[in-house]
């Protein structure tokens, strides 16, 4: 197997908790895998605007919750679509929630950003099957 450049994933939850466990599995799903964290949708649209022609510096994967303050997941998706054809990089969004909510599952599968709907808490083996997606 050829040599792959690390994986960049950029975590954005304001679960400080969720936050560290995600990015210790990340690591051991990957040791040379790049953990971006923010707090809110809001730091993270800002990054990505900030880094939208630097193609290392943008994430391969974006795990985004749902519920957080200022700008939510949702707020996020509309924000992102409005400037993601300018991103010199396609990145895979997960969302991930506590949600089993059925209309919010379907709302996230309906969006055209989103990859897939993933229920919180995050198995390592469910961390691995997101970095083994990114690679293919």
């Amino acid at each position: 197997m050829g040599k792959h450049n690390p994986t960049t994933i950029a975590l954005v939850d304001d679960d400080y908790i969720f936050q560290l466990t995600a990015s210790r599995m990340l690591k051991s799903a990957d040791d040379s895998a790049h953990v971006l964290q923010f707090s809110n949708g809001e730091e993270a649209l800002r990054y990505l605007l900030e880094h939208a022609a630097e193609q290392d510096k943008l994430p391969d994967i974006l795990l985004l919750d749902i519920n957080m303050p200022n700008v939510d997941g949702w707020m996020f998706l509309n924000d992102y679509a409005t400037f993601k054809s300018s991103l010199k990089k396609n990145i895979q969004i997960y969302m991930v929630s506590s949600s089993n909510d059925p209309s919010d599952i379907n709302r996230a599968k309906s969006n055209q950003s989103v990859k897939d709907y993933i229920i919180k808490p995050i198995s390592r083996e469910g961390f691995q099957q997101i970095m083994n997606a990114s690679l293919n």
